[in-house]
């Protein structure tokens, strides 16, 4: 079976991709950029029927910066319906609740267009603390993490493990058929991810600003304006505890408990 990874660069992609090729899987890597196997691009639907031919699953990323994504999806869910595509893990994310308006709304239709499914609903990435994320650009320039989240916790995901999870969503021996809320073992605050992340070469400290200052640094750094706004309300619902709780999701699909935030920032 060969499985088309959209987003297949990108963080979780990339990993899905390199699981799947190390067990011997055919994967078909889609986007616009160079090292990819197929082109594909949201705004062009021409290009949905030539990325789906042959394929079997899908690894379903919604197209980045559009709050009400729906509109795209389903077009694209149809012309995987007609390829005859068995299984779907769409990524969504534990802040959007199944059936809400946009992305909410696209993984309730899946089982309309598809026999096998799932949708990955992991909480914040600990990966947003690495590479070229906004927090991870501040903690190199001026030692600090940015957000609006006060106090409350959240308990940050290895996107490998993600990866797993999909992984086992588009080749294990069945679809869950249900949404799966993905977190790493524990809650964390940010003053606790700027202390574990401080080093006795660098220290990292968590400044807190409002909502709407949230916002703007976030349209600052290039993210449209409508989906700034809603990464930033998102931190605000991290700081009334919308985030804070575990789940057992990760080991109960792939046998293994989650890695740690700690781990995780050591080996990263």
């Amino acid at each position: 079976m060969t499985v088309l990874v959209l987003g297949a660069r990108g963080t979780t992609g990339s990993r899905l991709a390199r699981q799947l090729t190390d067990r011997h899987v055919d994967v078909r890597r889609a986007g616009r950029s160079a090292g990819t196997d197929v082109y594909f691009d949201w705004s062009e639907p021409d290009t949905f029927a030539p990325s789906l031919h042959g394929v079997g699953a899908v690894y379903l990323l919604a197209p980045v910066g559009v709050v009400d994504p729906e509109p795209v999806i389903l077009p694209f869910l149809g012309a995987a319906e007609k390829a005859g595509v068995e299984r779907v893990a769409l990524l969504g994310s534990s802040a959007i609740p199944m059936g809400s308006p946009g992305l909410g709304t696209v993984g309730t239709r899946l089982r309309d267009f598809v026999p096998g499914w799932a949708v990955l609903r992991p909480t914040w990435f600990a990966s947003n603390f690495t590479g070229d994320h906004l927090h991870a650009r501040t903690i190199r320039s001026h030692g600090e993490i940015v957000s609006a989240t006060g106090d409350g916790r959240v308990p940050f995901i290895d996107p490998d493990d993600i990866a797993a999870v999909a992984r086992r969503v588009l080749v294990g021996p069945a679809a869950p058929q249900r949404d799966l809320i993905l977190t790493g073992p524990e809650p964390l605050s940010f003053d606790d991810v700027a202390a574990q992340l401080t080093r006795p070469d660098r220290a990292v400290r968590h400044r807190r600003v409002t909502e709407a200052e949230m916002s703007r640094r976030l349209r600052e750094d290039g993210i449209p304006p409508a989906f700034a706004d809603l990464l930033a309300g998102m931190d605000t619902a991290i700081a009334r505890g919308a985030e804070d709780r575990t789940t057992g999701t990760v080991e109960e699909i792939t046998g293994r408990p989650p890695r740690s935030f700690a781990r995780f920032s050591i080996d990263s």
